[in-house]
């Protein structure tokens, strides 16, 4: 029988050209029916997942010898997508609203190229074929229209209403949030065609907010019975008879503590430290070891694959682990006894790892000591705390002295540390927001961070030169186009970045940051330098961690919440207990595993991080419902083409729109991220500082608008602020005043879907789901740290711009203007009509009535039977028909 492999290396060879299954089925030499039967499932098996492709001749070839790209498609509200290649050293694909056929956001698709730029970088295609659907069901509100309906979705990727029939309503009324599964996808013209499957409550009913978002993101909520009766076998407690018979070194007598939030409850971390008589100092970080209660390929196990890490929304957890495990047994709760893996280090006066060893074992933690008590105890003194605590007050001490030795090296090898501000939304029973608070980082905060990335590099390199599977956090070096674009904008402001040739190490951006630290550019400038990094991730592979500067890492500490740290969990124990080594064939099947898992886990944590960064805009969001006309000062945190975002000191963001600058006519200046009057000169920037007041909530976007109080209307004579008065010029015209008319070259140039990451202590890609408001083992460039900001569109590959984060937010629900079709329209740069439609712009009924803006009415097509041209009831443009 012929393999995949086989079959797939033949054809990738230069020699050959496209056959039809008879010629390949000549030269594979197929002789009985049986074989000949299995070879034409291989064939359509392989061309289902993408790998071949039939041609219009009926030939097969592989993608990649047709000038075609496979991978992932990221879309934007906008229309235009980019796609994320499964080849990681393959630049973006800027693909236009036009060429996607019916592919949406999140699709696996075959793209084909059809222009490069002159330097070969940024690239443009054209979807080809739509290899797997990743947008099954569709969450929004139910807009209902007598015989049929519209559900219009809440993620404004999806920029189609999905149409619903009679038939489908599934009881659904008009202005519920509902949950519609597509039955027939998109194509040309045609609406998506959906039925309802869950209806959640009407949307302004407590709760379905956030249920809404997680249905959005198909967030798993209850876990299988099958799953949860594994986790009933957990006992409660050890038995003494089962450490003795596991084999575990006894730390039970050293002093270990935990150091958490005080809402933690899956504490999976301990830590302790210790004098040693040669004057070094032993450090020792075990965590939980959960892979002993959550064994290869059971039921607990493949579900926890599925969710990749445990998601913290504003108010619930959803967790990887049923709570039975992640607080119960694996939870290193105090004064009982638990198994775990543990990493001792014995650092030297240089702080240089001189011996360490990696072993099971069983602890018993004296104390459940929280963030705020540790803080108390070393950096206030408080006499109360201090005297609760005296047994332990000289440990605290000598962890802080170790954390900021630890720290030092760490700075001074070039680790580049952002130090941007987190918050967190409180919320009352009922969720509605009752007060945001930001989240401190104190020394208790460093200690943990500092203990938990020193032994995260320790367990990566000993497990890299063992030689076996793994699995790895990196983070690449930044894109040299970005890096080139971000070493002239820091230009402007006198600064330089010492590099060699177009690399640069992360000590010269660290240096950067300490130049500025103080200077009233320092929030420009660190937010510009955090969006020319790139993404950190998981890999097999270890190719470094460019923000740390460390040669190897990966993620050890947290397997009750992140998948992967589970995986190496196990890779490590068993290492262990092999003594010496690993057989060959559990090699192989290890490292036939390692990259899908990395893969999987590292998108799990992309939809946990939307998912989390929309809770929290929802809630900040209500939060300024009763506070519209209120006055504050802020922050200009970002500048984009349509207008500017400003950022409160209770770290709410809101949108000052291009058109609300009404003393003058604003032009976007891309290089020095800066708006500059064309007659006043007069610059916004960001960093700057400005009052402000909020204008009005949108609860439907999930967006905040905000006016300058100090802003003052043009003069007459300067033409009106549509950009149609007699004096405006071309540029405003075709931006439509708000900025919203960008050509194709703009979008194609700017960021877009993105995000903040890693605000309120959840994981961005540094953090990883952590929750933890400090544990920011990656805020170099990976987003744990960086509350304001946007790693963009796209994955960063390609030279496209990722950082500007005027399509971060408009993804959110900001719009610039209505895109390329409304350039010349109205203030707010949407064309207003007077038929009814469906808020996506679908035609639903009545005759087209002229605009506001003078146009003539078009005549009716088709003689006004009301049915569209293709009688197909799912159309675009779908007409009442006559009584």
């Amino acid at each position: 029988m012929i393999k995949e492999t086989e079959l797939l290396a033949f054809m990738r060879e230069t020699a050959y050209k496209p056959m039809t299954y008879q010629e390949l089925e000549e030269h594979f030499q197929i002789q009985t029916a049986a074989e000949f039967k299995d070879f034409l499932k291989l064939l359509n098996a392989l061309e289902q997942d993408g790998k071949i492709i039939l041609t219009r001749t009926n030939r097969y070839g592989v993608p990649e010898r047709m000038d075609l790209v496979k991978g992932r498609l990221q879309a934007h509200a906008k229309g235009f997508a980019f796609l994320i290649p499964e080849d990681r050293e393959h630049p973006d694909v800027y693909i236009h609203a036009n060429d996607l056929l019916s592919a949406m956001n999140g699709d696996t698709v075959l793209v084909r190229v059809s222009t490069r730029s002159s330097g070969g970088g940024k690239l443009e295609g054209e979807v080809v074929r739509i290899v797997n659907r990743a947008v099954t069901q569709i969450v929004g509100v139910f807009q209902h229209h007598e015989t049929y309906g519209f559900v219009i979705p809440d993620d404004k990727r999806i920029n189609r209403d999905i149409f619903v029939p009679q038939e489908g309503f599934g009881g659904a009324v008009d202005g519920e949030k509902v949950v519609a599964h597509i039955v027939n996808y998109p194509e040309g013209r045609s609406a998506a065609e959906g039925r309802v499957i869950e209806i959640l409550g009407h949307k302004d009913d407590p709760g379905v907010d956030i249920l809404s978002i997680i249905r959005k993101h198909q967030l798993p909520e209850a876990f299988p019975e099958d799953v949860m009766a594994e986790a009933q076998v957990a006992p409660e407690r050890i038995d003494e008879a089962e450490i003795v018979s596991s084999g575990r070194r006894d730390l039970r007598d050293k002093v270990i503590v935990t150091i958490d939030g005080e809402d933690a409850k899956d504490l999976d971390d301990a830590v302790h430290v210790e004098l040693l008589p040669n004057g070094n100092v032993q450090l020792g970080v075990h965590i939980a070891d959960v892979g002993y209660y959550v064994t290869e390929n059971s039921r607990l196990d493949q579900e926890a694959y599925n969710r990749g890490c445990s998601v913290y929304l504003v108010d619930r957890v959803i967790p990887m682990l049923p709570h039975r495990l992640s607080n119960g047994i694996c939870s290193l709760n105090p004064k009982v006894d638990r198994f775990t893996l543990s990493c001792e280090m014995e650092f030297d006066e240089q702080m240089k790892v001189v011996k360490h060893d990696i072993f099971t074992s069983v602890i018993r933690t004296k104390e459940r000591m929280t963030y705020t008590n540790v803080r108390k105890i070393l950096e206030d003194e408080d006499p109360e705390v201090t005297e609760r605590y005296s047994e332990l007050v000289d440990t605290f001490k000598l962890m802080r002295e170790v954390a900021l030795r630890l720290r030092g090296k760490r700075m001074k090898r070039g680790a580049v540390d952002f130090d941007f501000q987190e918050s967190k939304v409180i919320v009352d029973e009922e969720g509605k927001p009752i007060d945001i608070i930001k989240r401190e980082r104190s020394i208790a905060e460093q200690i943990i961070e500092e203990f938990m990335l020193a032994a995260n590099e320790t367990v990566a390199e000993h497990f890299h030169w063992l030689k076996v599977p793994f699995i790895y956090r990196i983070h690449e070096d930044p894109d040299q186009e970005k890096l080139m674009n971000f070493m002239a904008f820091v230009a402007n402001f006198g600064y330089t970045v010492k590099g060699k040739g177009n690399k640069v190490h992360p000590r010269a951006l660290q240096s950067l940051l300490e130049d500025i630290q103080g200077t009233k550019e320092q929030t420009v400038i660190s937010t510009m330098m955090l969006r020319s990094m790139r993404q950190a991730k998981y890999d097999a592979e270890s190719t470094g961690h460019f923000g740390l500067a460390a040669e190897f890492y990966t993620h050890f500490t947290s397997p009750i919440r992140r998948y992967p740290d589970l995986v190496i969990h196990r890779v490590i124990r068993e290492v262990i207990e092999a003594g010496d080594g690993l057989p060959e064939g559990r090699l192989e099947y290890l490292a036939s595993r390692m990259q899908d898992i990395a893969q999987q886990s590292s998108e799990r944590e992309r939809v946990a991080v939307e998912a989390e960064r929309d809770t929290e805009q929802l809630k900040k969001a209500e939060y300024m419902l009763d506070k519209v006309g209120a006055e504050f000062p802020g922050i200009i945190s970002s500048v984009t083409s349509f207008g500017m975002f400003i950022e409160l000191e209770n770290t709410v963001e809101g949108l000052i729109r291009l058109s609300g600058l009404t003393d003058d006519y604003y032009h976007f200046h891309e290089q020095h991220m800066a708006l500059i009057g064309e007659r006043s000169s007069r610059i916004f920037r960001i960093g700057d500082e400005v009052k402000i007041r909020v204008a009005r909530v949108n609860m439907d976007d999930h967006t905040i608008d905000f006016e300058l109080v100090d802003m003052k209307p043009r003069r007459r004579d300067e033409g009106s602020g549509d950009g149609r008065g007699s004096g405006a010029p071309a540029w405003k015209r075709g931006e439509g005043g708000a900025g919203g008319g960008r050509t194709r070259e703009r979008e194609r140039e700017r960021g877009g879907k993105g995000g903040k990451k890693g605000r309120g202590g959840k994981s961005g890609a540094g953090a990883s789901g952590t929750g933890r408001s400090a544990r920011r083992s990656e805020s170099s460039g990976s987003g744990g740290a960086a509350p304001a900001v946007s790693f963009g569109f796209g994955s960063g590959k390609g030279g496209y711009a990722a950082g500007p984060a005027s399509l971060s937010r408009d993804s959110g629900g900001y719009r610039s203007g209505g895109g390329e079709r409304d350039g010349a329209g109205s203030g707010s740069g949407e064309r207003r009509r007077k038929k009814k439609t469906s808020e996506s712009g679908i035609f639903i009924g009545g005759a087209p009535a002229s605009s506001e803006s003078g146009d003539k009415p078009r005549k009716k097509k088709g003689g006004g039977k009301g049915k569209s041209r293709s009688g197909n009831a799912t159309a675009a443009f779908v007409r009442k028909k006559k009584k």
